[in-house]
């Protein structure tokens, strides 16, 4: 990110993506829209980002970053419900859930869009997943012997497959994906 890069202005265009790609999809947005909407020049956005894609994906990335992170209290459970209630809120409160679906979208056909998702949100995100289960592990939260990489496929897949088919998610869904993940259904 440029040195001189206005807050104000960077955080305006931010805003404008995220609302309009909730409003409007992703291909029916351009940089000239976000522009007019944030009341900045294209030439300041194209400074900046190189495409759409990336705009979109720094202003989904900056949502996310407020609720992804686990908490920590102990109970792994209750840590993961508090961090699935949270990203739920994101998606049906914000722009962020049609932001992510448009990504991942535009990426089928733009590969460097597809890795700078991975590498900016879902990378991180496992990474951090890990070492929560790693610390749950350790400390007798989960069985030690427990695949971990499965356990977040199985926790976080079903929020994506949800999102990507335009299902309902309530926080009670969570609760029962919580229930059988830990828990089982014997």
């Amino acid at each position: 990110m440029p040195a001189n890069r206005s807050e104000q202005s960077r955080r305006a265009i931010l805003d404008a993506a995220i609302s309009m790609i909730g409003e409007l999809g992703y291909d029916n947005i351009s940089i000239e829209a976000i522009a007019r909407q944030a009341g900045v020049s294209k030439q300041t956005i194209y400074r900046w980002w190189p495409s759409k894609g990336a705009v979109i994906l720094e202003a989904a990335t900056e949502s996310l970053g407020t609720v992804v992170a686990i908490p920590d209290t102990g109970d792994i459970v209750a840590d993961i419900r508090s961090q699935l209630t949270g990203i739920l809120e994101l998606i049906t409160t914000t722009g962020f859930g049609p932001a992510y679906r448009c990504l991942i979208a535009a990426g089928q056909s733009d590969p460097d869009l597809l890795r700078a998702l991975f590498d900016q949100i879902i990378e991180p995100n496992i990474e951090d997943f890990g070492a929560r289960a790693a610390l749950a592990q350790q400390r007798g939260e989960m069985r030690v012997d427990a695949d971990w990489q499965t356990l977040r496929d199985l926790l976080y897949g079903v929020v994506e497959y949800r999102l990507f088919h335009s299902m309902s998610l309530e926080p009670e869904y969570i609760d029962g994906i919580l229930e059988i993940v830990f828990h089982g259904v014997r």
